[in-house]
């Protein structure tokens, strides 16, 4: 008699253990089955700004050309996302894509539609205030917070390879070498130093952050600089937190 209550009592155990696993996997499917729909969804709702947007000016053609650059990326991204955190990171490509329509439609004279969230520690970059030109090493550099002919390259602001970038509109993407090889090349300290230092709306941090970084010194981090060049990188917005923003970016 004992035997066959053990016996029981196994097949109960073995049982319940089963069921918890199988329920856990069906719970683990459907958040994957979640991410992918709203990951699905920010990249349709760029491909729709990609596909009947015409730039008017260069400023907003280079604006749509990077959207488009990212909607291509975020498209290839969601073919092979087959995690929550894959699908995270289409759903930033696709974000980031969204910024340039925004900065697309403000050259045209347009409304740009709602504003996005922080997507890549912008706020902490901070974005350009004035209008500035610089000459370094024979270049000339120029920055705004407008749009013109002179300044027809658009950042959305963020960590660019561990260092803030602000946000604006400048005369050339001199932040693009940092951006694909994921490190700042020699004397980039000066550059940060000549185009930003003062500026209003610009921290501080970008600046310290730059000159500590180049002299090897880690005293200027603030500890907010982490390594998210990579356009897949949420930096520090969760994404997990983008369900709960519904449909509100509906661009007319």
């Amino acid at each position: 008699m004992g035997t066959i209550i053990l016996i029981v009592l196994l097949v109960a155990v073995v049982g319940g253990v089963a069921l918890l696993v199988r329920q856990k996997a069906a719970a683990r499917q459907r958040e994957l089955e979640n991410a992918q729909a709203e990951a699905r969804r920010w990249v349709e709702r760029l491909g729709g700004q990609v596909i009947n947007l015409v730039g008017s000016n260069e400023a907003s053609q280079q604006a749509l050309a990077d959207a488009s650059e990212r909607y291509t990326a975020a498209g290839s991204q969601m073919e092979q996302a087959k995690s929550t955190e894959q699908c995270a990171l289409v759903t930033a490509t696709a974000m980031e894509g969204l910024y340039y329509v925004r900065a697309a439609r403000t050259a045209m004279g347009m409304d740009p539609g709602p504003e996005l969230p922080d997507l890549n520690g912008q706020s902490r970059a901070g974005s350009v205030g004035e209008d500035r030109q610089i000459e370094l090493e024979g270049r000339q550099l120029a920055a705004s917070p407008n749009p013109g002919e002179q300044t027809p390259h658009y950042y959305p602001g963020g960590e660019v390879a561990g260092r803030p970038v602000p946000q604006g509109w400048y005369s050339e993407p001199w932040w693009k070498p940092a951006l694909v090889a994921g490190a700042w090349g020699a004397g980039s300290a000066l550059l940060f130093t000549a185009l930003f230092s003062g500026m209003m709306g610009v921290p501080d941090v970008v600046v310290v952050e730059a000159a500590a970084d180049e002299s090897g010194d880690d005293s200027g981090d603030s500890g907010g600089g982490e390594d998210s060049g990579d356009y897949g990188d949420s930096g520090d917005y969760d994404m997990s937190d983008m369900g709960d923003m519904g449909g509100g970016l509906d661009f007319e």
